[in-house]
Formats: structure tokens, sequence, C-alpha cells
């Protein structure tokens, strides 16, 4: 059976879908754009800052469905300017190290809602308690 996840601790939906979704013992995140759930803006400009809360608000979504950043198996992320892969790459190592971390595709779009410079999803799975 599907749950949505629905959380305070990350951005609402910008549209139609949910912040995330459970099925069985998997859980989907929605691409996490860099919103502060608390003024429901971008904050800053900095790539750095933008992939530090974009990964912020997957961690809030999948800790509300049941899973963790440990328990990723999979991340999609948007960049929309490949030039910033570099410094995305220390922020994202700094949440999943180099060694263990999950399968990942990294790719260039032309723009992102609300002219973000990143967004994220993931999938992971609920330990069992």
């Amino acid at each position: 059976m599907k749950d949505d996840i629905k959380t305070t601790t990350a951005p609402a939906a910008i549209g139609p879908y949910s912040q995330g979704v459970a099925y069985g013992n998997l859980v989907f995140t929605s691409g996490q754009l860099p919103i502060d759930p608390r003024t429901a803006r971008i904050e800053s400009e900095d790539i750095r800052e933008q992939a530090r809360q974009s990964l912020e608000n997957v961690k809030a979504v999948l800790e509300s469905g049941g899973a963790s950043l440990r328990t990723v198996i999979k991340t999609t992320c948007f960049l929309a300017d490949l030039k910033d892969f570099a410094a995305f790459n220390e922020v994202y190592a700094s949440y999943f190290g180099t060694s263990g971390a999950p399968a990942r595709s990294c790719v260039e779009t032309s723009r992102l809602p609300a002219d973000a410079r990143i967004e994220i999803e993931a999938i992971a799975y609920r330990q069992a308690s």
C-alpha cells in the first residue's frame, strides 16, 4: 500500500505531488529544492548553501517516511549549471561520504522551479525495527 509522506520540516509541495511516498519498505522523495521550510524561500544563491538545504529537505522527508540518509540507495541530482559540480560534490560528500555512498545520477538542466540552482531526489529503504 502506498502512503503519502507529509512533513512540516521540509517545504510543502508547490504543485500536485507529494513530498514523498512510502511503498512497502521503500521511500521515494520528490525532488527537493533548496527552499527553507521556515520561510518558504530560497535563502541563498550560493551553490553550497543550496545543496545543503536541498539535502536537509531530503533528510526531513526520508525521516518522516521512516528512512534516513544512511539508508539511501539512489539519488538523482539536477544542477542548473555543471560548473557547480565540484562545489556540490563537496557538500554531497559531507552528507554521504565517499565509501558506501548511494548510486547517483547528476545532470544539468536548463531551468529548475523557483530558479533554484539544484534539486535532489532520493530512494531509500526503511529499516526493520
